[in-house]
Parts: C-alpha cells; sequence; structure tokens
C-alpha cells in the first residue's frame, strides 16, 4: 500500500514540476434541452447558462479542465413540429447546476508562452455531476417533488484563439448525455407517481451548452538553466 501511495504521489509531483500554463476564467451562453417534451432540435439555446472555467495546460495539445455551470432549461410542447406533442401541449422549466471535469484536446498546437496570435479547433470530454429537480405531471406545467444528483458525459467541440495579450477567446457547444430520464417530468423516480410517467422510459435526457468561454492566462514555463 506504502509502495502505490508512493507511486501517486511521485506521478502528482512530476505533474506539478511539470506544469505549462493556467487559465481561468468565464463561460456565458445557453442552455436547451432534449428528450420527450417540447422540440425535437439538437442545439438551439433558449435560456441563459453561466459558468466558471479553470484549465491547466498540460501541454500544447491537451489541457485538464474543471467548471462550475449553472443554466435553466425549459421546453413547451407547443414549439415542437411534431402532432403529437403539440396537440399533447406539457410544458416544464428546470434548473441544472454542474460540477465537471475533464481533457481538452487541441487539433493545433496551442502554445500560450508564445506572444503571437494563435487559434485551435479543439474537443473535450470527462464526467459531470448535476444537481437537477425531480419533477412529476400536473398537467399541463410539470411540478417540483425534490432536489437530486445524477451523472453526466460531456461531449464538447469547440473553436478558441487568443486575441490579445494573455486572454483566449472561444466557442462551444457541449452536449451533456444524463444518467436521468427525467429532467422534464416525464419519468419520475417517486413511486406515488408511477402512473404518470410517459414517453420513451428507456431512453435518458440530454441537455446543451453553447456560449462564448474567457479565460485568462498566467504561470510560466518552468526553467532548468544551467547555473
Amino acid at each position: 500500500m506504502k509502495k502505490v501511495l508512493f507511486y501517486i504521489l511521485a506521478v502528482i509531483s512530476f505533474t506539478a514540476a511539470q506544469a505549462q500554463i493556467n487559465e481561468v476564467g468565464i463561460f456565458v451562453g445557453g442552455s436547451n434541452y432534449i428528450g420527450d417534451v417540447g422540440p425535437t432540435t439538437y442545439i438551439s439555446p433558449n435560456k441563459p447558462a453561466l459558468g466558471l472555467l479553470y484549465k491547466w495546460n498540460r501541454s500544447t495539445r491537451h489541457a485538464y479542465r474543471f467548471s462550475i455551470s449553472y443554466a435553466d432549461i425549459t421546453a413547451d410542447d407547443l414549439d415542437s413540429k411534431v402532432a403529437s406533442r403539440k396537440n399533447r401541449g406539457l410544458n416544464f422549466n428546470n434548473s441544472v447546476t454542474e460540477f465537471s471535469a475533464g481533457i481538452e484536446f487541441n487539433f493545433f498546437e496551442f502554445d500560450l508562452h508564445h506572444g503571437e496570435k494563435q487559434f485551435t479547433p479543439y474537443v473535450a470530454t470527462g464526467i459531470n455531476y448535476f444537481l437537477y429537480n425531480e419533477k412529476f405531471y400536473v398537467e399541463p406545467k410539470a411540478k417540483t417533488d425534490y432536489r437530486e444528483g445524477a451523472l453526466s458525459i460531456p461531449m464538447t467541440v469547440g473553436v478558441k484563439g487568443r486575441i490579445f495579450g494573455n486572454f483566449v477567446l472561444g466557442f462551444e457547444t457541449g452536449v451533456r448525455y444524463t444518467f436521468t430520464d427525467n429532467l422534464d417530468g416525464s419519468n419520475p423516480k417517486n413511486e406515488n407517481f408511477e402512473t404518470l410517467r410517459f414517453g420513451n422510459l428507456n431512453s435518458k435526457d440530454w441537455y446543451v451548452f453553447t456560449g462564448f468561454t474567457l479565460t485568462y492566462t498566467f504561470g510560466d514555463n518552468p526553467c532548468f538553466c544551467a547555473e
């Protein structure tokens, strides 16, 4: 056991010693939901989403990223192009508080220690834990039962570039596959509402964040200079 702990500490120490640069900033954009209620459009932000973002650039091609985000999500059957949903006329509002840890891969070299302007597309993934409201329907609007937590897997694509000085501006869309089917109230966990379940009970809900990131970079490469 001691050898395992020693190995873990050694890896962490080596990684920290080789660290390149940090980024801290914000995400500002919009959110939308994909599931059993409302429109079936995959990317269609209709509520604001905000977040705090931190990245640790381990190399010019990848970074570890961590974030805390908040968004309202909503959908209304009346906005759907599917006739059966439009006739059903259900709607809901929910809120999501998300804690995320993952890794980001750059398509091109993105060396923040060089002063020139740079640009690259990127992809990111990881694991999220988010809080949401368990819902059930008293037609036509979903009501809140209690606050719950679940996991989701983010799949993000974006582009970013150094705009001036130490600032990096990006634009991204991140789709979250969740491990719950009740962001919309269609499949409540509460057994008292079992008879109110509807829709495809074998599929999970999704939510999407689309917007801009603005980060400030700081920190220097370690210098192994001969004395």
